[in-house]
């Protein structure tokens, strides 16, 4: 099964590729049609934040579906930046923002512990990068956060960004810069808050190894029948190489573990997709990307190239019905799997479990998005 998920998640697209720096447009406070959210996850990637990557590969989907959970249902895009040291295998990687989170999940599972060992870390230019290279919404009624997540302060050269210089900028841009500090390391304490009070964000402090707790809903395993009945009713579209990225999608995706997967299944259902990015037919129909009088043979796959017109179209529409059925009861769970989780978490709270990694985005996200009136039950 590993060695079946590593593939699936190889066989994503790349999506590396680094924007151009832009100077920073002058931003509208036009309120958008409808609320969107864009957060960035900056993540030191040396060999002492082993647990706090392998927890953030666990609770990726149960973030996003906090994220997402918002009254009304708010768009909501990710970015990823991986960060070490110079002499390390890199300095960054960076996952542009986009709003397939399967894409940002497959790019985090790449993020293996490793390096460091000389205390500093190239903050400041992940930091700069993560304002200035990722393509932020130049829209004022945006919420646009940072998460700087390390254990580590910023290792001084004289040609690297002064993070008191991009901070300054984040505040320009209308970014928000969070910092959350793995372990207790004095030092950087200090520079993290710092970094926080400069930027209009918060400072957390959570344990070394993310302090994540991994909570088993009772919902989870009829989800997960649910998921691998919902990858049934899946009609890759496109080119090859984008029909072949929804299968390797959803092969991750029945590969995870039961919390993830139903994590990712209710993400799914709020954002009113199947998967996330684009390729699979029947969310291109629903969303009017397509119609199906529209697509052609060769964008379908091998099977359905031999059906006419109107075998294909009944093919479709029992494919919709039949998702239609099971997303129903996808809702459903998903509403019982997030009351549970909720008492879970308040009962995590009070016995003074609640301080890890996701608990701390979810605490700052809520309070921040208040300023947006963006609003969480």
């Amino acid at each position: 099964m590993k060695h079946m998920l590593t593939a699936a998640i190889l066989a994503l697209l790349p999506i590396c590729s680094v924007a151009q720096e832009k100077s920073p447009a002058t931003e509208t406070v036009k309120k958008p049609a409808k609320q969107r959210i864009e957060v960035c996850f900056v993540l030191d990637t040396t060999g002492s934040m082993g647990g706090l990557i392998a927890g953030a590969k666990q609770k990726i989907w149960s973030m996003a579906n906090d994220i997402i959970s918002a009254k009304p249902t708010p768009e909501v895009r990710f970015a990823l930046i991986g960060y070490r040291d110079r002499g390390d295998d890199y300095v960054t990687k960076i996952t542009p923002l986009t709003d397939d989170l399967d894409a940002v999940y497959a790019e985090l599972n790449k993020f293996q512990a490793g390096g460091g060992g000389d205390g500093p870390e190239s903050v400041g230019r992940a930091l700069d990068e993560s304002v200035k290279k990722i393509e932020w919404t130049k829209d004022a009624g945006v919420l646009k956060i940072i998460y700087l997540v390390g254990d580590a302060p910023p290792h001084f050269y004289e040609d690297e960004p002064d993070w008191k210089k991009v901070c300054a900028e984040a505040v320009k841009r209308n970014l928000i810069i969070n910092s959350v500090q793995c372990g207790a390391d004095a030092e950087t304490t200090r520079v993290w808050k710092e970094i926080a009070d400069r930027s209009e964000g918060s400072f957390f402090a959570i344990p070394q190894d993310g302090g994540v707790v991994a909570i088993a809903a009772p919902q989870d395993k009829e989800l997960g029948v649910l998921n691998t009945k919902v990858g049934k009713t899946m009609i890759g579209w496109g080119d090859a190489r984008t029909r072949g990225n929804v299968g390797a999608k959803q092969m991750a995706a029945e590969a995870a573990a039961p919390a993830a997967a139903a994590a990712r299944l209710s993400y799914n259902s709020k954002s009113g997709k199947t998967v996330q990015g684009s390729g699979e037919l029947l969310d291109a129909l629903a969303e009017k990307v397509v119609t199906l009088d529209k697509v052609k043979k060769d964008e379908l796959p091998e099977e359905l190239r031999k059906l006419s017109a109107d075998e294909l179209k009944t093919h479709v529409e029992k494919m919709q019905k039949d998702r239609a059925e099971l997303q129903k009861r996808i809702t459903e769970l998903s509403k019982e799997r997030d009351t549970y989780i909720d008492a879970e978490r308040k009962k995590l709270a009070k016995a003074g479990k609640g301080d890890g990694f996701d608990e701390q985005v979810s605490k700052s996200l809520r309070s921040q998005a208040k300023k947006k009136g963006i609003v969480y039950e």
